[in-house]
């Protein structure tokens, strides 16, 4: 259905997973979250394809978690101690990781904002092709807080990622592709064409020859401490937001007086050169 927040159809050996949350830039919420794991694991055992794309509707492919979103009635803060922020990030982790855990290679098909958790998500994929106005970026660290998946390190380098993480400032796609983040840049018309196109050349290899080659990669990857690098991430960084701090308390009382984007141009107003 078109008012689905995540879709799924099939092109030819293709399997095209989209969100479709554009008036929200699609930021993750609890039900996008939820829809788009579904998505995954009905993509990754469809007898019909051998790729998956995930792409998106709209401007932007994903700002991040929504982090205005309002807390269920009912439920306990989970920022109220380290045990439960760390609970509560887990499966953020867990959601993250899925297309590196799928069978089938996961191609990311981004434009616009690819911020948060939705850079983790289009990190952890196995290609991706950006639009030329994408940017990219984890600012999560100017509010007080980091990201469950600390996977940038692995794919860049420390040294820029230190400085990306550190300051939460965003690169544009050429940038990204320098650095090894996206492995090609298109124009922002030619995305959608451009990004079928190559999961369909991609689809023309065996699916068993796609799945051993993935699989001997994420070994190699895995047995250099991948995963558990992720996982130290999560257990490090987790109990920083059971932590109050003068920035981060700063903003959420903005956000919820003014809303979020009131509380991001505070911010980000801080960092103009």
């Amino acid at each position: 259905m078109a008012d689905d927040i995540v879709l799924y159809e099939v092109d030819d050996k293709v399997g095209i997973i989209t969100l479709n949350r554009p008036d929200k830039l699609n930021a993750i919420s609890h039900e996008l979250q939820h829809a788009l794991t579904e998505a995954f694991a009905k993509a990754d055992v469809d007898p019909a394809t051998s790729v998956v794309l995930l792409r998106a509707e709209g401007r932007s492919f994903c700002a991040g978690y929504d982090i205005g979103a309002k807390p269920e009635p009912g439920v306990p803060d989970w920022r109220g101690n380290p045990t439960t922020a760390h609970a509560h990030l887990a499966p953020q982790l867990e959601f993250e990781m899925a297309p590196w855990l799928m069978r089938k290679p996961v191609i990311a098909s981004v434009q616009g904002h690819v911020l948060g958790g939705g850079c983790e998500l289009v990190m952890l994929c196995d290609m991706t092709i950006a639009a030329d106005n994408a940017t990219f970026g984890e600012p999560e660290v100017r509010f007080s807080a980091v990201g469950p998946a600390i996977v940038m390190p692995m794919i860049i380098g420390y040294k820029k990622a230190r400085e990306l993480l550190y300051f939460g400032d965003q690169i544009d796609a050429q940038e990204a592709q320098r650095l090894g983040m996206v492995n090609r840049v298109v124009p922002v018309g030619q995305l959608r064409e451009a990004s079928l196109k190559f999961a369909k050349r991609l689809s023309l290899i065996s699916p068993e020859a796609l799945y051993a080659t993935k699989r001997a990669v994420n070994r190699v990857a895995d047995a250099a401490g991948f995963r558990t690098a992720l996982y130290a991430g999560l257990d490090v960084c987790g109990p920083l937001y059971a932590t109050t701090t003068e920035l981060g308390a700063r903003f959420r009382e903005i956000a919820q007086t003014e809303g979020v984007p009131a509380a991001v141009r505070w911010r980000s107003a801080q960092f103009k050169e």
